[in-house]
C-alpha cells in the first residue's frame, strides 16, 4: 500500500491482521445499504453478507467513506449508520467519484467499481457482490462503469451475473472485448440475476473453490491487468422462473420509460418497481444470492490463502 492511499484509508483491526496473516479476505460494496434495499432489510442484508463470509471462514471487508476517509471494514455502528441514512444525503461512489467525495469529506456507498478500486489498493483479491452493471436495454451506449473497472482492475469478483434488467447479451459482449472471463460456478451459462439462467455460454465452468483459484493464481502469473468474474446462480429455492421474471423486468423498463427515468436514476428505480411486480419476490432473491456469493467468495478465498501462489 502506498503513502498516499494509506493517508486515505482507515483499515479495521480485524482485516489488517488478516492481511497481514495472510488469510482469507473478501471485500464487500456498501451501496446495498445505502443505495439499495430499504432500512431495515438493507443492514439485515449487509450484516447477512457479512456472516456468511465468516461462515466461509474468511474475513469481511466492507468498504464505505466516511466522513472523507475510506474505511475497509466496519463496525456494526457505522453499519448501522450508514444503513439508517437517507439514500440522497449519501454518495454512490464509483471511479468518478472517489476524490469528489474525499475532498468534501462526505459519506458515500461504494459501487462495484469504486469497491474493486479501493480492495485492489489495500490487497484484497476477493469481491462479492448481487449483480455488476453492464449495458442498459434499449441504450447501447448506457455502460455502466463496472464494466470498464473489470478491464483495468485485477479483482475477481463473485456475483449473479449482471442485474437482469440490463441487456445481458450485449453486456457479454463488452466483457469479451475487455478481456475479462466469464466463470461459471457450477453452471455452464450466465446467470440471469433473479433467474438461474441466461441461455449465454460463460468461459468455462469450474466446480471447485481450488479450480477457481488456480486460474487467479494463473492471471497473476501473466500479470494481466484485469479482473475475473465469477458468475454462481442464486439458490435454486428463491431463484424466479426465467420467463416470469422476463415479464415482470419487461413491464418495469417500460414504466421506466413512460415515466421518463434515465441515467444513474435508472436501476434502483426498476429494481423498487420490479420488488412491487413481485410481491417481494425479487428482495428475497437478491437477499439469498448475496449471501450464496458471500459464502462462495470465501471458499474461494481461503483456497487462494493456501495456494502456492505468494504475493509479492
Amino acid at each position: 500500500m502506498n503513502h498516499d492511499f494509506s493517508s486515505a484509508v482507515v483499515i479495521s483491526p480485524e482485516v489488517q491482521s488478516a492481511l497481514e496473516s495472510g488469510s482469507a479476505v473478501v471485500a464487500l460494496e456498501s451501496t446495498v445499504l445505502t443505495h439499495g434495499l430499504p432500512y431495515p432489510d438493507n443492514l439485515e442484508t449487509a450484516m447477512g453478507m457479512e456472516e456468511a463470509v465468516r461462515q466461509g471462514d474468511a474475513t469481511p471487508a466492507t468498504i464505505a467513506v466516511l466522513s472523507g476517509k475510506i474505511h475497509v471494514g466496519l463496525s456494526t455502528t457505522q453499519l448501522e449508520y450508514l444503513g439508517c441514512r437517507p439514500a440522497h444525503e449519501l454518495r454512490k461512489c464509483s471511479r468518478r467519484d472517489l476524490a469528489i467525495v474525499l475532498a468534501q469529506r462526505g459519506d458515500g456507498g461504494t459501487t462495484v467499481a469504486g469497491t474493486m478500486i479501493i480492495a485492489h489498493r489495500a490487497g484484497i483479491e476477493l469481491f462479492a457482490t448481487g449483480g455488476i452493471g453492464g449495458v442498459h436495454r434499449g441504450h447501447p451506449f448506457d455502460v455502466s462503469a463496472d464494466l470498464e473497472e473489470l478491464g483495468r482492475t485485477p479483482i475477481t469478483v463473485v456475483c449473479s451475473g449482471a442485474k437482469s434488467i440490463l441487456d445481458l447479451p450485449a453486456t457479454m459482449e463488452v466483457l469479451e472485448t475487455k478481456g475479462v472471463p466469464v466463470i461459471g460456478y457450477k453452471t455452464g451459462e450466465l446467470p440471469a440475476f433473479f433467474a438461474r439462467s441466461s441461455g449465454l455460454a460463460v468461459s468455462s465452468r469450474i466446480d471447485t473453490p481450488a479450480g477457481v483459484a488456480a486460474v487467479v493464481e494463473a492471471r497473476r502469473s501473466l500479470s494481466l491487468q484485469s479482473g475475473i468474474l465469477v458468475a454462481a446462480a442464486v439458490p435454486s429455492s428463491e431463484a424466479f422462473d426465467a420467463d416470469r421474471a422476463e415479464a415482470i423486468i419487461t413491464q418495469a423498463t417500460l414504466d421506466a420509460e413512460a415515466r421518463g427515468i434515465s441515467g444513474a436514476a435508472t436501476t434502483p428505480w426498476l429494481l423498487r418497481r420490479i420488488a412491487e411486480l413481485s410481491g417481494g419476490e425479487s428482495v428475497r432473491a437478491n437477499v439469498a444470492l448475496l449471501r450464496n456469493n458471500g459464502r462462495i467468495a470465501a471458499e474461494i478465498a481461503v483456497a487462494l490463502s493456501g495456494s502456492r501462489y505468494a504475493p509479492t
